[in-house]
Order: C-alpha cells, then sequence, then structure tokens
C-alpha cells in the first residue's frame, strides 16, 4: 500500500498548531435555575455533565487527512488488450494428410493428427489475436470465421476429418479463401498461415497469383511445407510437397517458408511462427493503482455522525 500524495499528511499536527496560537475562547457561562424542591438533592456531581469526545474529533480529522493523502495499492490487470493483428490458419485436409510418417510420443501418427496437436498449442497461445480456420482439400470452406474465442478454433481444428473437402489439394482455393476473410479487415496486422503437403490440384488460379492479390492489400503469408520428400529432391516421389511453390507463395507475400520433415521441425516451426508473429500474451501485465480513499473518508464520517449524536444527548 502506498499513498498518492504523502506530503498531505503534514497537515495531521494543524489542529494542535492552532490551538497553540489561537487565543481561547471565551463562553459564557449560564446560570442553571433548578426548583426550591430539588436544591437539597442537587449537587454539582449528581448535574449531567456535558458530554464530550475530543477524542472523536482527533479520529475524524486524522481520517479525514488520510483519504485526501490518497492510500492506493497496486494491481495487475488480468485482461490482456487485443494486440490488433487476425490470423487465418489455412490448413491441407488432401487424402496425403492420411500418411503415418510422424512420430509423437513415440508412436507413429498420421501427418493431420501431429499438425493438429501443433495448430492447437499455436491457437492456444494467441491470446488477444482474432483467429480463423479455413480448411481445404477440392474445395475450401471456413470451418472457424475470425474470433477471439480461441477455444472456438481449437474445437473446429480438432473436428476437422480428412474427407469433408475432398481429397485433392486446392492450395489456390483454400488461400483465396483465407485472403477474402481478411480483405475487408481494418486489422494493422493480417496473416495468413497456409499448410500444406502436396502439390496444387485442383485450383483454379494460381497460388503464386492469390498471393500477389494478398500482397496488395498488405497481407502476408506464411507457408508451412509438410512431409519428408519434397519436389525439389526427388521429383518423383508419391505424395511429396511442392516447396518451389510454397516458397514463391511466402516471398511474394512478404512472409517466411517454413521446411517440416518431422515432429522436431514442427515444434521449431511453431516456435519461429512465435517469433515473427508475437503474441500480446507475451507482454508484461497492465499495472494500475486502486484507490482507497473511500474507507477512510466513510470512517471519518461515521465519526462525525457519533460526535454529533453525543452533543445532541
Amino acid at each position: 500500500m502506498s499513498l498518492a500524495a504523502p506530503w498531505l499528511l503534514a497537515l495531521l499536527p494543524l489542529p494542535l498548531l492552532l490551538r497553540w496560537l489561537l487565543p481561547p475562547v471565551v463562553r459564557p457561562r449560564a446560570a442553571l435555575d433548578v426548583p426550591d424542591h430539588l436544591l437539597p438533592h442537587a449537587t454539582p456531581g449528581s448535574l449531567p455533565p456535558l458530554h464530550r469526545a475530543p477524542w472523536l474529533a482527533a479520529a475524524a480529522w486524522v481520517l479525514l487527512v488520510v483519504a485526501l493523502a490518497g492510500p492506493q495499492v497496486e494491481r495487475q490487470a488480468q485482461v490482456v488488450p487485443a494486440s490488433g493483428r487476425d490470423i487465418v490458419l489455412a490448413l491441407d485436409l488432401s487424402g496425403s494428410m492420411e500418411q503415418a510418417d510422424f512420430t509423437l510420443d513415440g508412436q507413429p501418427v498420421s501427418r493431420l493428427d501431429a499438425v493438429k496437436r501443433t495448430a492447437r498449442a499455436f491457437v492456444q497461445s494467441r491470446t488477444g489475436d482474432r483467429i480463423g480456420l479455413v480448411i481445404f482439400g477440392g474445395r475450401a470452406y471456413v470451418a472457424a470465421p475470425l474470433t477471439f474465442d480461441l477455444n472456438a478454433v481449437v474445437q473446429a481444428i480438432d473436428e476437422a476429418q480428412i474427407g469433408v473437402s475432398g481429397r485433392g489439394t486446392a492450395i489456390a482455393d483454400g488461400l483465396g479463401l483465407a485472403i477474402r476473410r481478411l480483405q475487408d479487415s481494418t486489422s494493422p496486422g493480417r496473416v495468413v498461415v497456409l499448410l500444406s503437403d502436396g502439390v496444387d490440384t485442383s485450383g483454379s488460379v494460381l497460388a503464386v497469383d492469390a498471393a500477389r492479390l494478398a500482397a496488395s492489400h498488405g497481407l502476408r503469408i506464411h507457408t508451412i511445407a509438410l512431409g519428408p520428400e519434397d519436389l525439389e529432391t526427388r521429383p518423383t516421389a508419391r505424395d511429396a510437397v511442392d516447396v518451389a511453390t510454397l516458397r514463391a507463395v511466402a516471398e511474394t507475400a512478404g512472409g517466411a517458408l517454413f521446411r517440416v520433415r518431422d515432429t522436431a521441425d514442427l515444434t521449431a516451426m511453431a516456435q519461429a511462427l512465435d517469433r515473427l508473429e508475437p503474441s500480446p500474451g507475451e507482454r508484461p501485465p497492465l499495472r494500475y493503482w486502486r484507490s482507497l480513499w473511500i474507507w477512510p473518508a466513510m470512517l471519518c464520517a461515521a465519526c462525525l455522525m457519533l460526535a454529533a449524536i453525543r452533543r445532541r444527548e
């Protein structure tokens, strides 16, 4: 606890100082008429004295000065302010995401399960951001609109299943839908995180053209190339990811490309993405002062009321 204006405590001895400097007040003494039949029983000690309580006045003065000094305690705000950033995750749900070439907790899992786990952790760490989710296979759908309700986005990620949007890989369509969700946003920070493990096979436009559209609207795109094989090193490999296209998309829209071959790369990618798009949840808590002057002020008023009642009696 501290005081907003501790120098006001110098007023505490003011009543004593005034009493010492000012001349005493001379009050006329009124005569008391007592009937003759009461005179034998009337003695100075038996007359009701004038009740005075100087300690009430002193307590009221002390409490008033303390209230004026502004007692306060420091508090921390638990609510994290909004960052002003809008992020849309574009998640590939093509048939190749069924490949069980990742390992979690010593057990082989599919690419989709590994991505879900990382995506959940990423979304839950974005306190203060608005997050949306677009899923795409042969077609693209909005699974979760932009929202501060991160639990709703996590639930949409958990419910995403391969086949609900076809088994193709319409990267450009998924990217285009994510861009449409952001192009009308007035947020100063608008980001698309595109995750794919294949080659654009179903899109009606080129993914790079969609990236140019995003750049023209001030959007930034980060791409994640998922899978152990890519067309650059093994052009004939089945379910190889088109790293060149995803790199071009990221470079065109001012983002970064993340190459993910295993769960260690997936974890490192999430950490690197957090550094590129820092979460407002990492900011120091907001500190503020809670004023407590009302309590000594109320006690001061109570002392004055009690003193008035005793004086009236």
